[in-house]
């Protein structure tokens, strides 16, 4: 039996990713890719300063690493990797302020972009969210659904933005545990909100109650839903091996195979286990690890999906 990803890389398959896509995804597939070497988007980098009484954390959320992560210090390590772009996603313990993320992308525009955090609890109109979008540098919103705030998917709180998003065209991704499911019924109301599945669905609390086939599993099931994608990253953090963490093989198999590469999304969340692997190695386990990935698979999961899908320009 034809794979779905076999068929979306065949010509029917073609056009109806495409369609799928939209227009942007359509110039990115219509338009030859220039010779040389493929552009390397990293899908996901948090960066931070210094925890102070001005710009304090939030209480309870420690950081990934205890000191501060910058510009200064990513750019280099993607220089070596051979990066060229990063989305800056504003770490939780932050909170929902944008100015650090923004000015990075404002001072390197060519570099980074952002997925910013918005309060839930303070709902806003097609309107207003397009008008928030409008900051130079925002490519759209990133949620999170854990621990307490996952309850949001449910007691109404989040409601209000899924379709003020879809008519303002703002994409979405958004990291959970467990809880893809809820998903469903929000993508097919909604076919013309893009929503991004952060990490493959995981956590380190799905790791942690041994969850991770059964979570790939729920996200293997919204690979049916046009307007749903998949951030195939921080596979280190997930994996209880070393690099090449073999044991995430087949779980990444899985989903290429399920959405095709035109709709997975390496990204490398450096600061998430960064013990366990380099920038480079982060990168490399999808350049030269694994083995199932055709050179095509490889210019569309390290970069040019992600720069269609959200019209990164």
């Amino acid at each position: 039996m034809l794979s779905r990803r076999g068929f979306l890389n065949g010509t029917l398959g073609a056009g109806l990713t495409l369609a799928s896509l939209g227009p942007e995804a359509a110039l990115a597939e219509t338009t030859s890719k220039p010779a040389g070497r493929r552009r390397i988007v990293d899908s996901q980098v948090h960066l931070w300063n210094a925890n102070t009484p001005e710009r304090p954390w939030v209480p309870g959320l420690p950081p990934q690493l205890p000191e501060p992560f910058t510009v200064e210090r990513l750019l280099p390590m993607m220089d070596e990797a051979g990066v060229d772009r990063a989305i800056i996603v504003p770490p939780s313990w932050v909170g929902d302020r944008l100015d650090e993320a923004l000015d990075a992308a404002r001072r390197h525009p060519d570099r980074f972009a952002v997925m910013g955090r918005i309060p839930l609890k303070k709902p806003l109109t097609a309107d207003e969210l397009a008008r928030w979008k409008a900051q130079p540098g925002l490519l759209g919103i990133r949620l999170t659904f854990l621990g307490a705030t996952a309850g949001w998917l449910t007691d109404g709180t989040a409601d209000w933005l899924w379709p003020a998003a879809e008519k303002a065209g703002i994409p979405i991704m958004f990291l959970t545990a467990g809880t893809l499911p809820l998903f469903a019924p929000i993508a097919e109301r909604h076919p013309k909100l893009t929503l991004i599945v952060d990490h493959m669905g995981l956590s380190s609390q799905v790791v942690k109650e041994q969850k991770i086939p059964a979570v790939i599993d729920q996200a293997v099931a919204l690979a049916k839903y046009p307007n749903v994608s998949v951030k195939v990253s921080a596979a280190p953090a997930y994996s209880s091996e070393p690099f090449p963490f073999r044991d995430m093989t087949d779980h990444i198999n899985r989903l290429v195979d399920a959405y095709g590469p035109q709709r997975c999304y390496w990204g490398s969340d450096v600061t998430n286990g960064f013990a366990k692997a380099s920038y480079r190695q982060r990168l490399t386990h999808f350049t030269e690890e694994l083995k199932f990935l055709s050179e095509q698979d490889k210019d569309w999961i390290t970069g040019r999906a992600i720069l269609a899908r959200l019209g990164w320009k």
